[in-house]
């Protein structure tokens, strides 16, 4: 959950001032995610850096040191990329861990409620698939939102494509790994795009109606001399609603970036594959480390406040 704090409020704004950068990056590589985003801005600015070495700096010159300047960063590159990859390791446990904590009625107990004033009789044999469907864990994978069952399934179709780059698993179930998790992964942009929009939509009808009452008591003769507090209120609600704004349209710019991204990999397109993946993975990465950051920040400054 995202920490909402009063950027109009002077306590916060002494506080944050307090907060050094390096603290924050702290919070921020500590965890694995942190790690994660980090190491992404630096691998698709090594991609950019190369993409306009070859193509616009040294396209006509051919030296000793350029080719093995090129070497090092395209292995430090796949270094970065493997290494994202291995701190991702089972990060399906995050998704698996929600549709287990569901407190939903297994398939047998609610049909126990509607079966019970009618006698008893020798059940019918179920078949294998009936037996396992009727199982708790798939009741609850049945009743689980998509969106969690995408990054379920999304996670372990990455997990085996990092073990097919380890070795563990042959190349062609790795392969094929990976690209059913590219498929994962563009559906799971497209809810959350849609999710976005919806949030966006509630939220922005939220600040229509602080501006309209504010608009309304202005026009009644109603000032901030008159009604401080409601014109406090007034403010800050509206400077909360701005910021959820600001930030919920910088999630859909990320995630419009995700999807350029994946639609080269999942619908094997060429054009401009290397040009157009450089940039959107750059840009998606940075955003998402800006949002990190903002997140991080803000649990300091709360916690700042609190102490």
């Amino acid at each position: 959950d995202e920490l909402e704090l009063d950027e109009e409020d002077e306590r916060v704004r002494a506080a944050e001032k307090k907060i050094p950068a390096h603290e924050v990056w702290r919070d921020i590589v500590a965890t694995s995610y942190g790690r994660d985003k980090a190491f992404k801005v630096l691998q698709y600015s090594i991609r950019v850096y190369l993409l306009f070495h070859t193509s616009l700096l040294f396209r006509n010159s051919a030296s000793t040191w350029q080719r093995s300047l090129v070497r090092r960063l395209e292995s430090t590159r796949s270094g970065f990329s493997f290494t994202r990859k291995m701190l991702l390791l089972f990060d399906w446990l995050t998704p698996l861990s929600m549709i287990l904590a569901q407190k939903d009625v297994p398939y047998t107990s609610l049909h126990s409620s509607f079966l019970a004033d009618i006698p008893p009789k020798k059940p019918a044999p179920l078949s294998f698939t009936g037996s396992l469907l009727s199982h708790p864990f798939f009741q609850a994978l049945l009743a689980a939102p998509p969106p969690v069952l995408l990054d379920l399934v999304n996670g372990l179709s990455d997990d085996i494509s990092t073990m097919s780059k380890l070795g563990l698993i042959g190349p062609k179930t790795g392969a094929r790994a990976a690209h059913f998790a590219n498929w994962c992964w563009f559906f799971g942009t497209l809810v959350g795009l849609v999710q976005n929009g919806i949030e966006l939509s509630i939220v922005e009808g939220q600040q229509r109606q602080v501006e309209n009452r504010a608009y309304q008591e202005s026009m009644a003769g109603a000032t901030a001399k008159s009604q401080p507090r409601a014109s406090k209120v007034d403010r800050k609600e509206l400077a909360r609603l701005q910021r959820k704004t600001y930030w919920l349209g910088i999630t859909r710019t990320k995630l419009a970036m995700d999807l350029i991204f994946v639609s080269y990999d999942v619908f094997g397109l060429r054009r401009g594959k290397d040009t157009i993946q450089s940039l959107v993975g750059l840009a998606a990465a940075i955003l998402s480390s800006c949002k990190l950051h903002d997140k991080y920040k803000s649990a300091l400054v709360t916690k700042a406040l609190s102490s």
